[in-house]
């Protein structure tokens, strides 16, 4: 497990700049396996361990609840959501629908400041080393799902992939250590990319549903 990796946090609830430090960092938290599944969930720990106050943390807490990443039972308490690596197939056969499909709009509604943020990424891609450290790659996958995400100017589609993706990460997570090749899967986003960047919608959705497949094939190996 690498509890340390950079994440990079995507949509968060609307609100206070303190409310949203709270989302990001609790659900890093939650992705990571730092809080692992099934841990008790303490507003009171919470506070002091991110030195915030009550109502930004219970804010965050709600929000993550909604994503099903935590849960609430009355009388018991909250706790984080277990990891089902059943869950899987699910995930896959979602993001499958949703992710090609923002690749796909991506295509078609490319800004300028959209070509200028691919170029960075594909330089990003380049720059990775033979054998580039695992929170590095983490780091790098979610840039580029979440720029697709955001490139396809639908807020309903991109929050849809976005609260997906968490959960596929977990799974990521848990399979972390028995995972091979993670370089060569970021990798292939830079053919998802260049087919956005041309306006190739057509390339850029099979591109992607084929890295979702690959995606689900080498976790289920894994686990």
């Amino acid at each position: 497990m690498v509890a340390d990796a950079v994440i990079e946090t995507g949509p968060v609830p609307d609100g206070g700049l303190l409310s949203d430090q709270a989302y990001r960092a609790i659900r890093d938290l939650i992705v990571t396996l730092d809080l692992p599944p099934g841990a008790v969930v303490s507003e009171a720990d919470l506070m002091v361990r991110l030195g915030l106050g009550r109502t930004p943390i219970r804010e965050a807490l709600r929000a993550l609840a909604r994503e099903r990443l935590v849960e609430v039972y009355p009388r018991r308490g909250m706790f984080v959501a277990g990891v089902d690596a059943r869950d899987l197939a699910a995930l896959s056969e979602a993001r499958a629908m949703l992710e090609p499909a923002a690749a796909r709009l991506a295509a078609g509604r490319l800004t300028d400041a959209d070509r200028a943020r691919i170029d960075e990424l594909l330089s990003e891609l380049d720059s990775l080393g033979a054998e580039p450290d695992e929170r590095e790659l983490i780091a790098l996958d979610q840039k580029l799902h979440r720029f697709i995400y955001s490139a396809s100017r639908n807020r309903f589609l991109e929050s849809a992939l976005e609260e997906h993706y968490n959960h596929a990460l977990r799974i990521w997570f848990l399979a972390l250590d028995r995972l091979d090749h993670l370089g060569d899967a970021v990798r292939e986003h830079r053919d998802i990319l260049e087919a956005i960047r041309r306006g190739d919608a057509e390339q850029a959705a099979a591109t992607m549903a084929a890295h979702i497949d690959g995606f689900e094939t080498s976790i289920r190996k894994a686990l």
